[in-house]
């Protein structure tokens, strides 16, 4: 059984190397600061990187992920990040990225039964009960797969905008702009699902045409 994991480290090696052959400076400029103008929560798929799905550089992207990219207002972590994210690093926009085919929104969806991670997708179960996207026995899934992942994006946006640490931002006045976007491991894009909140008035009636939106693509 193989133990080391030395073929991780000299690829390292090798991608340190070229990113100074292509940029001397490349390195100077991360060891001196972080400036994100962005934000990502998204899923911790490995399929899903964030930076390179969005091809941005390291250093420009701030990036909290978990099991089906979810919010949750006593999830420590995830506020943690997010209070570093608003309040120290000043970021702009944050992106709530989800994906098609998340192993976490099927568990959910098909009421799975797989250990700790049953209490914690078990919102989106309810999500899915909610809104009718539990397929009949025997029909093809991926329609109420495809919504619930959308859908799933869309509520943690609404979540994430009715929290304190957000309210409070926008409060101050803080140029802040939370946005809902979902990828596709199929073709590698981005989809924006229209669920972009810039204030605390606008977020019931985005999330209602967001929402609505969605309705009529699975219809």
């Amino acid at each position: 059984m193989t133990t080391s994991l030395q073929h991780l480290l000299d690829a390292n090696a090798e991608w340190a190397t070229a990113q100074v052959d292509r940029d001397p400076e490349f390195f100077k400029r991360l060891e001196n600061q972080q400036s994100p103008e962005y934000f990502w929560i998204g899923c911790s798929d490995s399929r899903v990187p964030a930076n390179t799905i969005v091809n941005l550089q390291p250093g420009e992207v701030f990036v909290h992920r978990n099991v089906a990219n979810q919010v949750f207002h006593g999830d420590l972590n995830c506020q943690s990040a997010t209070q570093f994210a608003v309040e120290i690093l000043k970021v702009k926009h944050i992106i709530v990225c989800g994906h098609y085919g998340c192993s976490g929104v099927r568990i959910a969806m098909r009421g799975d039964r797989v250990g700790l991670a049953d209490a914690w997708v078990r919102p989106i179960h309810q999500l899915a009960r909610h809104h009718g996207l539990v397929p009949a026995e025997g029909s093809d899934e991926k329609p109420c797969l495809d919504a619930l992942c959308e859908l799933n994006v869309i509520e943690q946006v609404k979540r994430l905008s009715e929290s304190t640490l957000i309210e409070d931002a926008w409060d101050r006045g803080q140029d802040l702009t939370i946005h809902g976007w979902i990828y596709s491991l199929k073709d590698g894009l981005v989809r924006n699902l229209n669920m972009s909140v810039a204030g605390r008035d606008t977020i019931e009636p985005v999330y209602t045409n967001a929402v609505n939106e969605l309705k009529k693509r699975y219809r």
